[in-house]
């Protein structure tokens, strides 16, 4: 406060200040109060441009570049909403199934559930990655697949106690920090849920197609239907979803229950206008074969059992008509690729059909 103004704070409160004479105000040029509110007005409004300025600035960036794997032609990857139905062993053997598919393809497998690997154990893989000249891992190798996970990192029985933002590195350094080599197909077997590991992975790396894993039951359904929607929000394409557990025979007197319910992801699949890619029974020789680092596609390939459908006996519609689970997501890939293709020349397009000159 000057000391004009001060003056006539302690006047008008009546204190005595120097003199005795009423407290008057003090006099200002009449053009002061017009000139000021002017001055505040155009700071105000140079103050409200340089916040949209860079509020455009920011919303100009949009979302992050997605940059390619080096190496890489095309990524798949297998989610769940809920844990628990299956995921990382439907995820293991779609690699091997994409393997034995085309002998000529390579296929790798990633391992992004940080807090709980599995693919070390279903693929029988242990030991710490090597490192290259350029620093980079070298991913384990059993089958025929290129492998990498965080159960390579840390020992088998440590918690991985981390929180979100050391979660993220982890990730960001399994995907850009592994010397893939050149692979057809990587596949991602991706933690359960719709949180920060699955946006940042599908806002980063072009993502060719979503396989969607669930049980029939209410519950697991629930979540199965975010993790689709999910992934149509961030342009991934789903190439379809995997029924689980589905229907369990009793081995000694051949009856069939449906211990999870019966064709609940059928009906959600009918309701998102997604394809069914596969019937898997609740069958014993999965979850040993699995436990024992010997997936069902590679131990048991030529099996009557009922696990010989991840193989060659994928039911794809009521009648049971069956292919390898392999060949039907390497023909969704195609169509989906070919489907962009079409858009991305339709867009490009001006309203007249010629192409627009850039």
């Amino acid at each position: 406060m000057g000391a004009p103004a001060w003056r006539w704070a302690l006047r008008a409160a009546r204190l005595p200040v120097g003199g005795g004479r009423a407290p008057t105000a003090p006099r200002r040029d009449p053009g002061y109060g017009l000139a000021a509110s002017f001055a505040d007005s155009a700071s105000s409004g140079s103050r409200d441009e340089a916040l949209r300025d860079k509020r455009a600035r920011i919303l100009s960036r949009g979302l992050p570049k997605q940059k390619p794997i080096e190496g890489v032609k095309q990524v798949v990857v297998c989610a769940s909403g809920k844990g628990g139905v299956g995921k990382s062993t439907t995820a293991v053997n779609i690699a091997l199934a994409l393997a034995a598919n085309d002998s000529t393809k390579e296929v790798g497998l990633l391992d992004a559930d940080v807090y709980g690997p599995s693919i070390p154990k279903m693929m029988n893989l242990k030991g710490n990655p090597e490192l290259t000249p350029k620093n980079l891992m070298r991913p384990l190798k059993n089958y025929g697949i290129a492998c990498m996970s965080m159960g390579f990192l840390v020992e088998e029985t440590a918690p991985v106690v981390w929180r979100g933002l050391m979660v993220m590195s982890a990730v960001e350094k399994l995907l850009r920090q592994v010397d893939w080599g050149q692979l057809d197909y990587l596949v991602i077997d991706m933690p359960p849920g719709t949180g920060d590991v699955q946006l940042s992975v599908s806002q980063n790396i072009p993502i060719a197609g979503a396989v969607i894993i669930s049980t029939p039951q209410d519950v697991a359904l629930l979540d199965a239907r975010k993790g689709a929607d999910m992934f149509r929000k961030v342009q991934v394409p789903v190439l379809g979803l995997v029924q689980n557990m589905s229907v369990f025979q009793c081995p000694k007197c051949k009856h069939e229950t449906h211990i999870f319910g019966a064709d609940g992801v059928r009906d959600l699949a009918k309701t998102l206008g997604l394809d069914i890619l596969g019937d898997v029974p609740l069958h014993v020789n999965i979850r040993e074969t699995c436990d024992l680092g010997q997936p069902v596609v590679i131990s048991q390939p030529q099996s009557d059992a009922p696990a010989r459908r991840y193989k060659v006996g994928m039911i794809l519609n009521p009648e049971e008509v069956s292919v390898s689970i392999g060949e039907v997501i390497v023909d969704l890939l195609e169509r989906t690729e070919s489907s962009q293709k079409s858009e991305s020349i339709s867009t490009s397009l001006t309203g007249d059909g010629t192409a627009e000159q850039e």
